[in-house]
């Protein structure tokens, strides 16, 4: 039964779980993704996404507090510079965790957790999904071909509007020339 469980022990003495979860959420800081047991992964998740909750805000205050969790000068630098900046407008929700499968030698739960704004392969996709309506409206698409093709109109004309003014001083010239020559005579 887990009555009153609320931390995760991961076998550790207090100071040496809080010691390992700083130097975990450091890397996670730095490299933006790393590989760990399942277990740490989530242990890791519900103890740095507080701190990048705090990063959201640049104060001195939060910069003390997130600095006493970390205690690493360079990380809560980097927090509070790139990561903030990337997960200003997230609502929460800042890392993702992805089962790798089993270790070989003791075959634990293996995961990989990362910060979801810095996952390019993953911002792609969701930048390419299309909004849909139920109503049925004009798409996005369907507008840009229409635009398209009415340039296109626009283009063919001009282009018959030249070569018309250009064919009519052509035959204006011809004739000049013609009574030129019938001068002369």
């Amino acid at each position: 039964m887990r009555h009153g469980k609320k931390v995760m022990h991961l076998g550790r003495k207090t100071a040496h779980r809080k010691s390992m979860l700083s130097n975990m959420s450091c890397s996670l800081i730095e490299h933006k993704r790393i590989n760990t047991t399942l277990t740490k992964a989530k242990a890791l998740k519900q103890f740095v996404e507080p701190i990048i909750t705090k990063a959201k805000s640049d104060t001195t205050h939060n910069r003390r507090l997130a600095f006493s969790a970390l205690r690493d000068k360079n990380a809560v630098s980097e927090l509070f510079r790139d990561v903030a900046a990337k997960v200003g407008d997230r609502p929460g929700g800042y890392t993702r965790i992805i089962k790798l499968g089993n270790r070989l030698g003791d075959n634990a739960n293996m995961a990989m957790i990362e910060l979801v704004d810095f996952n390019e392969v993953y911002r792609a996709d969701e930048k390419e999904k299309k909004k849909t309506r139920r109503r049925g409206g004009k798409t996005k698409a369907k507008t840009e071909e229409v635009t398209k093709v009415v340039e296109d109109v626009v283009e063919v004309e001009a282009t018959d509007v030249v070569t018309e003014t250009k064919t009519e001083e052509a035959s204006e010239k011809e004739t000049k020339t013609e009574e030129g020559t019938e001068d002369a005579k």
